[in-house]
């Protein structure tokens, strides 16, 4: 399958403004019939499209119109585009308004209900408050524990389930470090 460069129209409408390329060059190039670049050319097609410079893009190298300037049968070839998609999704911080910051308490005081395992550090990650704020929710001592009302974090949409899930992952495998460690103690103890 062959590429077609970013905003085909827009490449196009700057090529027929700034090259001497045929109309087929330029249609092959942009993957566009011949007739619709000759009605860009005319003015009767991509009415307001502003042009896209494919050099600028590194779609396209001035050597390369050049060459296809020179030879009309010679078609453009564009360069190797190789985008970089990373898959790591990367938890980006958003404004909470004041009418949700209550949402924060709440959600930790659910995920302390209903996770016991996780630590507090973990939680105060999850929901986005300190830990300090986690601690004291669990000791019952937090400055408004008593207006305080277990909410599901998920529902909020605080965090989704998926991190929810590692972390609840994360703590079952800590925990189960630890008893590991626990058991070769006693075991070292008795001998």
């Amino acid at each position: 399958m062959s590429k077609a460069p970013l905003m085909p129209m827009a490449t196009a409408v700057w090529l027929v403004e700034n090259t001497t390329l045929t109309f087929k060059q330029i249609a092959d190039f942009c993957k566009l019939h011949e007739v619709e670049v000759q009605g860009i050319a005319d003015g009767e097609v991509a009415k307001g499209i502003k042009a896209y410079n494919p050099l600028i893009s590194g779609q396209l190298s001035r050597d390369e119109i050049e060459l296809s300037s020179k030879d009309e049968n010679r078609p453009l070839e564009i360069k190797g585009i190789d985008i970089e998609i990373s898959n790591t999704e990367k938890k980006i911080k958003k404004y909470i308004p004041l009418s949700k910051r209550q949402d924060k308490p709440d959600s930790a005081l659910w995920l302390i209900k209903n996770h016991e395992k996780l630590k507090d550090s973990q939680i105060a990650k999850l929901v986005g408050i300190t830990k300090n704020s986690v601690t004291s929710i669990r000791n019952k001592n937090y400055w408004n524990y008593n207006n305080l009302n277990a909410k599901d974090p998920v529902a909020l949409n605080l965090f989704s389930q998926k991190d929810l899930t590692e972390a609840i992952e994360k703590a079952e495998r800590r925990i189960k470090r630890e008893n590991k460690l626990k058991e070769k103690l006693k075991q070292k103890q008795n001998n």
